[in-house]
């Protein structure tokens, strides 16, 4: 099978020494929306870079399409790049900016300006085509860069932190044309972000990255619910993670001895009785009960753990309660207003239960 885009032991070495990326694989079929998602400084943007040919990389292999590209220049490959500033050239019109790569390219002037047009049309800027970008807003500067990168009909669209100049109404209103525009298009984007909602929304995959290194690479949905490691648990959504050692393991699940209790979730990977482990419980997985002196454990499959009410905050339609653990943690569970009304109070003694096909067990 040929993917649009491999990266194979890709790795970055600084001329300090100082490793940025660290042997990254990635297979990305024609028509996927990947996300690279991590913290400031992670190598997310780097690898990007990489694939656009304005970072050398120290060792491994970059193909599009089967073809080997390390050694082409930025503009031999078959790859258009969006930045976060935009990079538009502010003493061209909107048009000017939009020929420019097919100048470039030594398009003939009349097929230049029917793909000109048709762009300009596709994205609601030909009514603004004859002005300079200054004068334009956020979005519509947003929606320039898009168009000159998508004209000259890249087989890679690379996108580096695209929507954070944004304000988050106008982010939101971006996010949903972007997507709609990749599907239309079926072109393959790479999208570097630090925003997880943001990675969460759009993507088919995320990449999630950590000082140079790949944590995990997941659907939304698996990344979410079903994280792989310790840092990915941590980094994505707002999860209850406590340690324990492994007391029982049959069928995938695992039963874990915690401060807390025992309590049961799904494996990542097989584990030893005995061995070292985590319970991860995503906030939304977690229900709230009137705490009776009974703790349940695996009576279909739920697990339960005492606590008492901290304080309540309402957002909209959703409450998030933050739970005083008898250890000294603290915990914050999320749902719909439906799910908790206003049945509890600060002070009150509650009981946390969750189902083991909720809550992921990950070594280490």
């Amino acid at each position: 099978m040929t993917y649009d885009l491999q990266l194979s032991h890709v790795g970055k070495v600084y001329d300090n020494g100082t490793p940025a990326v660290i042997d990254f694989n990635l297979d990305v079929e024609k028509g996927e929306f990947i996300a690279f998602l991590g913290p400031s400084g992670c190598g997310k943007s780097t690898t990007l870079r990489m694939v656009a040919g304005f970072e050398s990389i120290s060792s491994g292999d970059i193909l599009i399409k089967g073809q080997r590209i390390n050694d082409l220049l930025p503009e031999q490959r078959p790859t258009s790049m969006i930045f976060q500033n935009y990079a538009l050239f502010p003493h061209m019109t909107v048009r000017g900016n939009v020929n420019f790569g097919l100048d470039v390219k030594g398009v003939p002037a009349a097929e230049r300006d029917r793909k000109v047009d048709g762009m300009l049309e596709k994205l609601g800027l030909l009514d603004v085509a004859d002005q300079r970008p200054e004068r334009l807003s956020g979005g519509q500067k947003q929606r320039i860069a898009l168009a000159r990168s998508l004209v000259v009909e890249p087989d890679i669209l690379l996108l580096d932190e695209p929507l954070g100049a944004l304000d988050a109404n106008l982010r939101k209103s971006i996010q949903n044309e972007l997507k709609l525009l990749q599907r239309n298009l079926g072109i393959t984007f790479v999208f570097v972000t630090h925003a997880q909602s943001e990675a969460l929304a759009l993507s088919d995959r995320i990449v999630v990255m950590n000082q140079g290194r790949i944590e995990q690479i997941s659907a939304p949905y698996d990344l979410y619910t079903k994280p792989s490691t310790l840092f990915t648990a941590q980094f994505i959504g707002r999860n209850t993670i406590f340690k324990g050692t492994v007391k029982h393991a049959e069928g995938g699940v695992v039963t874990l001895n915690t401060d807390h209790g025992a309590l049961s979730g799904h494996a990542a990977k097989p584990l030893s009785v005995g061995s070292n482990a985590s319970i991860v419980i995503p906030a939304e997985s977690i229900g709230i009960l009137p705490a009776n002196g009974e703790e349940p454990q695996n009576a279909d499959g739920t697990s339960g753990f005492p606590g008492e009410v901290g304080s309540l905050q309402i957002s909209g339609h959703i409450v998030e309660v933050t739970i005083n653990l008898p250890t000294g943690e603290n915990i914050v569970v999320a749902g719909h207003e439906d799910k908790f009304g206003r049945r509890f109070k600060p002070g009150d003694r509650v009981l946390m239960v969750f189902r083991s096909d909720g809550a992921t067990v990950i070594g280490g």
